[in-house]
């Protein structure tokens, strides 16, 4: 059974300084997988014994950033997803398994008055066009901040945030399609009436009350659902905006 851990951390050198590596060494995931790291190479040192260390930084210092910690070194690894135009903002990880691949990605956000939707919906045809690819080979995991809640569920407040970032109808149609190409949402698989968020806003105190949004995910390739034992947002960890999310699964 593996245990993969996923976390937009919005800021690794800041959540350093709230417990991160308290969090990291608790959960002891086979796979721990980060968003939104926003540095470089070099600008900072951890402590991750027994993890072999994986990073894709943005060329544009202080934003976006993924990286993934494994305690299985991978047969090989990539950065992006092939295309020049979407591989400038270290958006993502590629480890390849033996039985699997196994993905960390950060999905552009669409920003305020959708100024980057046609942008987000061009990285959305080729990141499903890049996972589809890489299924035919072996099964797929990926995880991360998709920056998409996919149903009226996903957010506390559906009706006043139709045309906003993250709930456009535009966005959940291209989850919808990734979906039907032949893929899970690991948590709603489980849980398909469980109303619970990962990511609140830092303004009115919205985690302490609960107005959140589900916008952080573990997908995988329909072949291995079944081999899902558990999908879960960890609401009780702090240090980000976000929540981490976990996969329990048997490969």
């Amino acid at each position: 059974m593996k245990k993969f851990v996923s976390w937009n951390v919005n800021g690794l050198r800041a959540i350093m300084g709230k417990g991160f590596m308290e969090v990291f060494r608790e959960l002891d995931a086979d796979a721990f997988c980060l968003q939104e790291t926003k540095l470089q190479e070099g600008q900072i040192a951890m402590e991750t014994e027994g993890y072999y260390e994986y990073w894709d930084y943005a060329e544009k210092k202080g934003y976006s950033g993924t990286a993934i910690f494994v305690k299985e070194k991978p047969l090989s690894v990539r950065y992006g997803i092939g295309k020049e135009e979407h591989d400038r903002e270290g958006r993502s990880i590629c480890l390849e398994y033996e039985n699997y691949y196994l993905l960390t990605v950060y999905v552009p956000n669409s920003q305020n008055e959708l100024q980057r939707l046609d942008y987000r919906m061009s990285w959305e045809d080729a990141w499903r066009e890049y996972v589809g690819e890489l299924k035919k080979e072996k099964p797929v995991i990926y995880c991360g901040d998709l920056n998409v809640a996919h149903e009226s569920i996903d957010l506390k407040n559906p009706q006043t945030n139709h045309r906003n970032a993250g709930f456009t109808d535009e966005e959940r149609a291209k989850f919808s399609e990734l979906l039907d190409s032949g893929f899970v949402d690991s948590f709603r698989y489980l849980y398909p009436d469980k109303e619970e968020y990962s990511w609140w806003s830092y303004r009115m105190k919205a985690r302490e009350r609960n107005v959140g949004w589900r916008i952080d995910y573990f997908v995988v390739s329909e072949d291995i659902k079944d081999k899902i034992s558990d999908s879960r947002i960890l609401t009780d960890k702090f240090g980000s905006d976000h929540a981490p999310v976990e996969l329990i699964i048997d490969l």
